[in-house]
């Protein structure tokens, strides 16, 4: 019944947060009291206070977050990249403050992406606006290295105002292995669970075995590795795609693969 209750009330609590509303900060109500201790506090010990903003979820924070899927890919890919030391580094959707940030601390990425992005001022990040759904955005071998990090889920849900399309993350899928060069390598990571969905529109959940279908016969890869982030946001680096700990609700598969010569 609790799990019932659950998946009922998820589509209420996404679309709240999409508005700039989680319920779960309610809970950081109660530490109002605190708050108006420790001001008076402050006050006492002869501070003097010229405004107020109560802030009342960082009482019980930790120091960061150091696990979940985006840590984890975000790191574990820009590690990767700076060990190939490729020639050129394409990125499709990645989050710029994530795994492109990482990346151009070292070296030059080009970002590609449907939205737009403002200029942000480092010599090392270049972007062009594109729709890898279309064939004409492919850039057929352009780079020996291409990563796509929790994006391809998103392809086709107009969430991002891209064209609505069933396909979608199947037709990018394909255009983004025509960027890869012979013996390129390609990062991709995306949702995986032991249930597929399609959740409108906020993304696609893939068993991590259906990627392999995604691939044109004429274009082959092979796998180099896999890694797993787990419901717990624990990483599981270098594991079969067949292992039995790949197994989550939600989880998150890390792909690596390399395109034949």
């Amino acid at each position: 019944m609790k799990s019932l209750l659950t998946a009922a009330l998820r589509p209420i609590g996404f679309s709240l947060v999409s508005i700039g509303f989680d319920p779960r900060l309610l809970g950081n109500l109660r530490h109002v009291w605190r708050y108006l201790r420790t001001r008076d506090t402050f006050r006492r010990r002869g501070g003097v206070i010229t405004n107020t903003a109560p802030i009342l979820t960082d009482f019980t924070s930790l120091a960061g977050t150091a696990k979940g899927h985006y840590f984890h890919q975000d790191l574990l890919v820009a590690t990767m990249v700076h060990e190939a030391n490729p020639r050129r580094h394409i990125d499709i959707g990645s989050r710029v403050d994530g795994c492109v940030a990482h990346i151009a601390s070292f070296r030059p990425v080009e970002v590609l992406d449907i939205r737009d992005l403002p200029s942000c001022g480092h010599p090392n990040i270049q972007f062009l606006k594109a729709d890898l759904m279309e064939p004409a955005a492919a850039m057929q071998g352009a780079a020996d290295s291409v990563s796509c990090l929790h994006a391809i889920e998103h392809f086709g849900l107009g969430r991002y105002g891209d064209p609505i399309d069933p396909e979608g993350h199947v037709k990018g899928f394909r255009n983004i292995c025509r960027m890869v060069a012979p013996g390129g390598r390609l990062y991709i990571s995306f949702p995986v669970a032991r249930k597929r969905q399609v959740v409108f529109n906020a993304h696609r959940v893939f068993k991590p075995s259906d990627i392999f279908d995604w691939f044109e016969a004429d274009l082959r890869f092979t796998l180099c590795s896999f890694s797993f982030v787990d419901d717990a946001g624990a990483l599981l680096r270098d594991v079969a795609v067949d292992d039995p700990r790949v197994d989550a609700d939600y989880g998150c598969g890390i792909y690596t693969f390399v395109r034949d010569a």
